[in-house]
């Protein structure tokens, strides 16, 4: 069982059998993770690097390094990086569509990571049976019940549906109803819930409900140990819900997986891109296939420009609808904390309530 401190040091009237039940509600997923709290850090690319990662984890949550673009070169490095500031574990996300997708995990297994996180789509079925079959557990997104369903049957130790108020690429189904359709039905292996997790009331409703723990990212984007740039924490802590919005698609032959970020001139200037990408396939300059990479390479770019460059404007700055309750620069384990005695605090309550 997890020491009381985090969440009994924070000034609240928080009962002892608070505490008990926000650990047992969390146990399914602490024991999977291997952690002391059922809480992962969401995959942010330039974002979840060795520094944040291993914060998250040594704070007694789950870091997950983002892989995003990366070599099989800089993932491993990364990899060692994060092993050489924490002993607890720690997981890396691999999106499915990367060209080198075998590289990337033979370098998982190659390291010994223990859990990997497969984004961006279905993942092939010899993906997971490789990381099994060496032994790690794997961990897939489910935006609807049928892909839940699915992903079981396919071997997958463990599920995340993530709504569509959290930042970055996003569903179209928020995380309310995607938690109201799955959770009830998939009790064979853990489900952790994301997308628009604030604060530790929500985590602790979500628990309630039959998750077995959460992931969140637009918290952890404004901790000290996060190395993102100080006018890219400064959007953030500024910001309100309805500042975080999601792009459009302007041509259906074009489909554009609609990105939550911080309405700006990048997000306007997209518009424009996609624009110019159906203009040139009009004539004839480059075929759709090429235009669709275009345009989701403008997000690529842009992302990197506002977090690691600091320009808030031409940069991408994708955050989710929770970004409203970021109010501050905080370490990690003060953010679990905080997590932690609300998320207490809220099953503390009477039960006459």
């Amino acid at each position: 069982m997890a020491p009381e401190s985090p969440v009994a040091g924070q000034g609240c009237n928080i009962t002892g059998d608070a505490h008990r039940r926000l650990n047992r509600l969390m146990a399914r997923g602490a024991q999977f993770l291997g952690v002391e709290w059922a809480i992962m850090g969401g995959a942010m690319t330039w974002l979840s690097e060795r520094t944040l990662v291993s914060a998250i984890s040594n704070a007694g949550g789950f870091g997950v390094i983002a892989c995003g673009s990366m070599s099989p070169q800089l993932l491993e490095a990364e990899i060692l990086g994060t092993r050489a500031l924490t002993k607890k574990p720690f997981g890396v996300n691999l999106i499915t569509l990367h060209d080198e997708l075998e590289s990337l995990v033979d370098v998982c297994i190659r390291t010994g990571v223990s859990h990997v996180v497969l984004a961006g789509g279905l993942p092939p079925a010899w993906v997971i049976e490789r990381l099994k079959g060496a032994g790690s557990k794997v961990i897939c997104f489910a935006p609807a019940l049928s892909l839940a369903k699915k992903l079981v049957r396919s071997g997958v130790d463990a599920l995340v549906i993530e709504g569509a108020e959290a930042g970055g690429h996003i569903g179209p189904v928020s995380t309310n109803v995607l938690a109201q359709e799955i959770l009830p039905e998939i009790r064979d292996v853990p489900v952790f819930v994301a997308g628009g997790i604030g604060r530790g009331q929500a985590i602790a409703a979500y628990l309630e409900m039959g998750a077995s723990g959460v992931q969140l990212g637009t918290r952890f984007v404004c901790a000290t140990e996060s190395t993102a740039h100080p006018n890219f924490k400064r959007a953030f802590i500024r910001a309100s819900a309805r500042d975080a919005v999601t792009s459009m698609q302007i041509d259906p032959r074009f489909p554009v997986i609609p990105v939550r970020a911080l309405k700006n001139e990048a997000s306007r200037r997209f518009m424009e891109v996609q624009r110019q990408a159906i203009e040139r396939v009009d004539k004839g300059e480059v075929d759709i296939k090429q235009a669709q990479l275009d345009i989701e390479h403008f997000w690529a770019g842009a992302l990197r420009r506002a977090v690691v460059d600091g320009d808030v404007e031409q940069g991408s700055i994708m955050a989710g609808q929770s970004v409203g309750m970021v109010k501050s620069e905080q370490p990690v384990a003060d953010i679990i904390a905080d997590l932690l005695a609300d998320a207490a605090l809220f099953l503390s309550r009477p039960s006459d309530i």
